[in-house]
This record gives C-alpha cells, sequence and structure tokens, in this order.
C-alpha cells in the first residue's frame, strides 16, 4: 500500500515539475527532488531516469550528493522571493504580508546558506 501511495506522490510531483517548467512562479527542482524522493520507494528505475535527465538531473544529482544548490538557482530563486515578498506587501498588506515575508525569509536563508 505504501509503495502506491509513494508512486501517486511522485506522479503528482512530476506533474507539479512540468507544470513549474513553463509557468517563472512555479519552482520545477523542488518538486522533482520530492519526486525523487517518492520514487526512492516506489520505482527505483524512475528516479534514476530522472537523475539521468538532462536539463534538471544535474541539479538533483548536486542535491543528492552534496546538498548543494548551484548560484544561478540561488540568485534565481532569492530574486523570486524577494519579489513574492514585495506584491504579497503590495496587494494583501499587514498582517498576512508580514507572515509571508516571514516564511519568505526563513526559506531565503537556508537556500542561501547551501553549499554551491
Amino acid at each position: 500500500m505504501a509503495r502506491h501511495l509513494y508512486l501517486a506522490a511522485g506522479l503528482i510531483c512530476v506533474a507539479l515539475g512540468a507544470i513549474g517548467a513553463f509557468l517563472p512562479v512555479l519552482p520545477t527542482v523542488p518538486f522533482l527532488l520530492l519526486a525523487v524522493f517518492c520514487f526512492a520507494r516506489s520505482r527505483p528505475e524512475w528516479a534514476e531516469r530522472l537523475y539521468a535527465h538532462p536539463r534538471y538531473g544535474p541539479a538533483l544529482r548536486q542535491w543528492r550528493d552534496r546538498r548543494a544548490i548551484s548560484r544561478k538557482a540561488k540568485l534565481s530563486a532569492l530574486a523570486v522571493m524577494a519579489l513574492s515578498a514585495a506584491v504579497s506587501w503590495a496587494t494583501i498588506g499587514w498582517p498576512w504580508a508580514a507572515a509571508v515575508t516571514g516564511v519568505l525569509l526563513c526559506t531565503g536563508t537556508w537556500i542561501a546558506t547551501r553549499s554551491e
């Protein structure tokens, strides 16, 4: 039963990652990392196919091997997070924007401290 749940979760994450490849506000690689995690527990050969992907495979392997995020990915993530915080302040105002900004600050700090 658990294998089927992991497989379903992995497929959902791949679908969200595919959508994120075309929408700039939805991240692709984090969903693919979740998919690899799920596939490793349900269909390991599918996880290996993601690691072998020509575009996303290198980022997935860097994370698996060294817990590293490329400098370009870090800068992109931090720029989009800063833009998201600004849009939150402009549209939803206090106190919700403060909560969003707090989460983004914590997440951004974590991303910035990962090795390259």
